[in-house]
């Protein structure tokens, strides 16, 4: 392997990593679709739901003074000639009212946020604060998410009215006069938002160029290489390990991060769900793109010379020579198209391989079942060709033999 192809694989196995978080970037600044699509589900996540019952009751905020309501009827009760025994008994209800108008508090916005109206509010904010998201990553944060000093935020304002509307209707009149409110849920804080703000800044330019620049660095690498076929193992092979750090970097940077959560953030259970959320599809990319590159180093390997290699071929050829046997004992032909196959199978095999890897590259955002449909399809194309064109090689002999 030259030095030129040595150095142009290893810059290869570390853009890919690189590249697979430029497109999970791109994608979630960008695609509001997709965004929308990755964060609706939280709208039904039990964390989520906790999180919102509490930071609701808290934005709502009815408070009965119950001392001084109790106050003022054990004042009134004594004025009529009540004994002050009673009227004692009467002041002691005053934190029993304050439980009482609190757990009803609680129990309207519980059902409110457990209902399909809360699902439709979680839906709708988010799709309406894509724009802040656009710009959440670079310092901008406006609507429904902002952005503050390390902070990501969503405005809960709509879900507390709502809270407030119910509060009324279920007979607790003291929310009408409830003031207008702006309050937040902390969806994510940490001080190295603002190193994480440049480095997104940047993988938002490079944007989907990153991944073709890697393919094309790899492709010239490959071939640059002496031994092309154990270049191209040794790449997809180092390319997989990459894949393989970043996720478990990924594991290391949720534990650190739930581990040193800030005060601001109330539920931790919440934060893991937020995070495991957003990084759901990058976790799955990162998945595809190890399975793929083990798949394509097998491949590889398969298609050399060594003695395993050889032995797996033979094998494949002996049993579609056993099977074209068989067809042509029963009358079945292929004539020249077996005969043409059999010529011609290295290059079909080769276009056949370029089909499948535009059809992968075309793919709108592959996942691991994507590689096994793919190889799967192969493997089956594969054994036509390898039917062909032993019936190619089998079947004019005794063609031949039938006409002496």
């Amino acid at each position: 392997m030259s030095t030129v192809s040595a150095v142009l694989i290893t810059i290869t196995c570390i853009l890919v990593p690189v590249s697979l978080i430029t497109v999970w970037v791109h994608d979630i600044v960008l695609d509001t679709d997709r965004y929308v699509s990755t964060v609706a589900p939280l709208a039904s996540n039990q964390a989520i739901e906790d999180a919102a019952v509490h930071r609701i009751t808290e934005a709502v905020g009815v408070r009965v003074n119950g001392s001084k309501v109790t106050a003022e009827v054990a004042a009134w009760l004594e004025s009529q000639g009540l004994p002050p025994s009673a009227g004692t008994a009467i002041k002691a209800l005053g934190p029993q009212l304050d439980s009482a108008v609190n757990s009803a508090v609680t129990k309207v916005a519980t059902r409110f946020v457990e209902s399909d109206r809360f699902e439709t509010v979680w839906t709708e904010a988010n799709r309406a604060a894509h724009s802040a998201v656009d710009h959440a990553l670079t310092g901008q944060g406006r609507g429904a998410v902002e952005v503050s000093e390390g902070t990501v935020t969503l405005n809960v304002g709509t879900a507390v009215e709502t809270v407030k509307k119910d509060l009324v209707n279920a007979g607790i009149s003291a929310a009408a006069k409830i003031p207008d409110v702006n309050k937040q849920m902390v969806l994510f804080k940490s001080d190295k938002l603002e190193k994480i703000q440049d480095a997104a800044h940047l993988l938002d330019v490079l944007g989907y160029w990153l991944p073709v620049i890697t393919v094309v660095l790899g492709a010239i690498g490959v071939l640059l290489a002496r031994r092309r076929r154990r270049a191209l193992v040794t790449t997809t092979l180092c390319a997989a390990l990459a894949c393989l750090i970043l996720a478990i970097g990924l594991v290391i940077a949720r534990r650190y991060y739930l581990d040193h959560l800030p005060a601001q953030v109330q539920s931790p259970a919440a934060a893991a769900a937020v995070f495991d959320t957003l990084l759901r599809f990058l976790r799955a990319s990162i998945r595809t793109a190890l399975v793929l590159g083990v798949v394509v180093a097998i491949g590889a390997y398969l298609s050399g010379a060594g003695r395993l290699p050889r032995a797996v071929r033979g094998t494949s050829e002996r049993t579609a020579d056993s099977a074209a046997r068989w067809g042509g004992a029963h009358g079945v032909r292929t004539g020249k198209v077996g005969t043409w196959v059999d010529a011609q199978r290295r290059w079909l095999t080769i276009g056949v391989l370029l089909v499948l890897a535009l059809v992968f590259a075309l793919w709108n955002h592959p996942t691991v079942l994507t590689v096994l449909l793919l190889v799967l399809i192969l493997l089956a194309v594969l054994a036509v060709l390898a039917l062909l064109a032993a019936t190619g090689r089998n079947g004019e002999p005794k063609e031949h033999a039938g006409e002496q």
